[in-house]
């Protein structure tokens, strides 16, 4: 069936776009929801009466995604999930997940454009999230999964290295402390000597 779309449609098409789809995706989800229309002369007159807004929209729908891309790309996202100590996860990671995540840090994204690879993910590891933007523009965001252990065994050794760092400062200040006090007392003892050879 031809029809065309009143609104963008991830992996179809923009709005305004004629596009040819199966007839009962058309007949029970694109007319429907009215993300679509039929495709004949009146609809298609409409439409071209209306390109130019939708031309509007599109520039404005570029200009937010590649805002939108800079500021995602550079997202680092970690998720801790109960697993086994083989790093087997007890359920799994999905793209509500990751949507939930991206929230949090203010970024409001459909969960249909989150591809989560393999669909779900069962291990506990690094893995690349695509979020899909506007036309063809894709952001790539880093995802760790890890298990409730890694994150205690991660903020132990996180801990223990903010406390040996903050041992090795307090080393190092005592250090020049004590060199500076050094180099003061030689300076007194060569004020008191000068006196007593002038006599």
């Amino acid at each position: 069936m031809k029809i065309i779309l009143n609104q963008d449609v991830v992996h179809l098409g923009e709005e305004g776009d004629v596009v040819e789809v199966k007839d009962g995706y058309a007949r029970n989800y694109l007319l429907p929801t009215k993300t679509a229309v039929i495709y004949n002369k009146a609809n298609a007159a409409l439409f071209k009466s209306r390109a130019a807004a939708i031309e509007k929209r599109k520039a404005e729908k570029r200009a937010a995604s590649a805002s939108l891309k800079d500021r995602l790309d550079g997202v680092s996202l970690s998720i801790v999930v109960p697993a086994g100590e083989s790093g087997k996860l007890f359920g799994s990671v999905t793209s509500a997940m990751v949507q939930a995540e991206l929230q949090k840090l203010g970024f409001e994204i459909e969960k249909k454009k989150i591809e989560v690879a393999t669909h779900a993910i069962k291990m506990t590891g690094t893995y690349t999230v695509v979020v899909h933007l506007y036309e063809n523009d894709l952001s790539h965001i880093k995802l760790v999964v890890m298990s409730e252990a890694e994150k205690i065994a991660a903020e132990k050794a996180k801990a223990e290295a903010e406390a040996k760092a903050a041992e090795e400062a307090a080393k190092a200040a005592a250090e020049a402390e004590a060199a500076a006090e050094a180099e003061e007392a030689p300076a007194e003892e060569t004020a008191e000597e000068a006196p007593a050879e002038a006599n």
